[in-house]
Order: structure tokens, then C-alpha cells, then sequence
């Protein structure tokens, strides 16, 4: 489901724009599985812990995105991939070698989503060209996303719930994103596509808050469909309000 959901976020890029296509690729697909999956084997107080340490890390995915994006405009793939994955691993384990109340990781967040929103304005709007898609890619994002799932859940096992939550917020469809149009698209326009991304990890942080405030008071099924709902709700309402500003532009124009 998760690659199905990629590979199809690569067509909408082409046919709709950046926008569209990044907040089709920053839905919940990879997060939301790994912490159903987690309540599976793992008790609440676990879930809890592993949720807390995601949200905090989910504040280093933004700037992974950012490096990436600002990398993209004159490096080549691999460079560019590179050294946003290591800046992520980086700062991952810098986040997690403190003690973080959901209060604090959410704060994080909130500092940090708006000043890479801010800093990657200028990298949203760059025209996707169409080109044709390769055969290899829906095996390759659909393997990658089982060794993200496999690795979350054997892990979870051995290292921790601060370990497997930093693994399960690991943005693997940001990743297979980067992969599929930097060398199809260009970097510039792959760098549009995870500009306009930020604002789907952000709605992936409100799930995660809310899944980690609920999960005790309400339950697993509450909490869950909570870490669901408000990221698509986000990434809808996003949408729309972008919808609403680009037709209130042209009536002025």
C-alpha cells in the first residue's frame, strides 16, 4: 500500500503539481502502519515512550527536507541524499540522548516546521516536467518500505521504545520520493515536490502528539485512529487553503 501510494504521488507530482504530490507522499503510510503494528506486541507505557521520542524526531525530518531541497538545487542525487540522510541520523541520536516530555517534542516541532517552511518558500514553485516512468520503480519502493517495517518491529525487541520510535519516523516515502524524481524530474523540481512536503511531516507530528496524550485515557483503537485522522485532515485542509489563495490571486489578477 505504501509504495502503491509513492509510485502514484510521482504520477500526481507530473499531472498536479508539487504540492499535491507532496502531500500525497506525507500521508501517514509508513508511520501510522509501524505504530499499529508496534500495539500489536508492546504494552501502552511502551507505545507512549516510542511515540515521544518520534515526535521529537520528526523535528529532524524537517531539516533533512531542508538540506536535501537546498542540496538538490546544483548537486546530483546521491550527494544530495547523502548528506541529508546522515544530518538526519545525526541529529536523530543528538534527540535522543534527551528525555522528552510530549509537551517539549511538540513545542520542537513547532519551532522547527516554521523556520524550514519559512527558509524553503522560494523552492515550492518550479514547473514538473512529464517523463516516463521506469519499470523498476514499484519493486524498488515497495522493498525499501518492508525493510523499514521489518526493521521497526524486530528491533522494538532489542533497542527500546526510543530507538524504534526514531526508526518508525524515519521518512521513507520522502526518501523513495528523492529517489524516484531527482533523476527523472531534476533536482530542482524534486526539490519543489519536498519543499511543499514540510507541511505533511508537521501533520505527521499532530498524530503523533495525539497519539501519545490519548492513547492512555482512551485506549489503542482511539488513539491510533486519532494518529490517522488529524494527519490527513491536516494535509487536506492544507490543500484547500492553497486552492483558496491561488483562485482569490487570479480574481485579482
Amino acid at each position: 500500500m505504501t509504495a502503491g501510494i509513492v509510485v502514484s504521488a510521482s504520477v500526481v507530482v507530473e499531472r498536479s503539481g508539487p504540492l499535491l504530490g507532496a502531500l500525497v507522499v506525507t500521508l501517514p503510510v509508513t508511520v501510522w502502519p509501524a505504530y499499529v503494528f508496534l500495539s500489536f506486541d508492546h504494552d501502552v507505557v511502551y507505545i507512549v515512550a516510542s511515540a515521544q521520542s518520534g515526535l521529537a524526531v520528526n523535528a529532524a525530518s524537517a531539516v533533512f527536507m531542508l538540506i536535501y531541497l537546498v542540496m538538490a538545487q546544483t548537486r546530483g542525487l546521491v550527494f544530495s541524499l547523502l548528506v541529508a540522510v546522515f544530518s538526519w541520523i545525526g541529529l536523530a541520536w543528538l534527540l535522543l540522548s534527551v528525555t522528552w516530555t510530549v509537551v517539549c517534542a511538540g513545542l520542537l516541532n513547532l519551532l522547527v516546521y516554521p523556520v524550514c517552511l519559512w527558509l524553503s518558500r522560494n523552492f515550492r514553485e518550479v514547473e514538473v516536467p512529464r517523463v516516463a516512468r521506469q519499470w523498476y520503480e514499484l519493486p524498488l519502493r515497495t522493498a525499501l518500505v518492508c525493510a523499514l517495517m521489518g526493521t521497526v518491529l524486530v528491533l522494538s525487541h532489542w533497542v527500546g521504545p526510543k530507538a524504534t520510535g526514531m526508526l518508525a519516523v524515519y521518512p521513507i516515502s520522502t526518501t523513495c520520493t528523492m529517489l524516484i524524481l531527482h533523476t527523472r524530474i531534476g533536482g530542482r523540481a524534486s526539490a519543489a515536490v519536498i519543499a511543499n512536503g514540510l507541511w505533511g511531516l508537521l501533520g505527521i507530528g499532530g498524530g503523533l502528539f495525539a497519539l501519545s496524550v490519548t492513547i492512555q485515557p482512551l485506549g489503542k483503537a482511539i488513539a491510533l485512529s486519532l494518529a490517522l485522522i488529524i494527519p490527513v485532515v491536516w494535509n487536506m485542509s492544507v490543500w484547500f487553503f492553497r486552492q483558496h489563495r491561488l483562485r482569490a490571486r487570479v480574481k485579482i489578477a
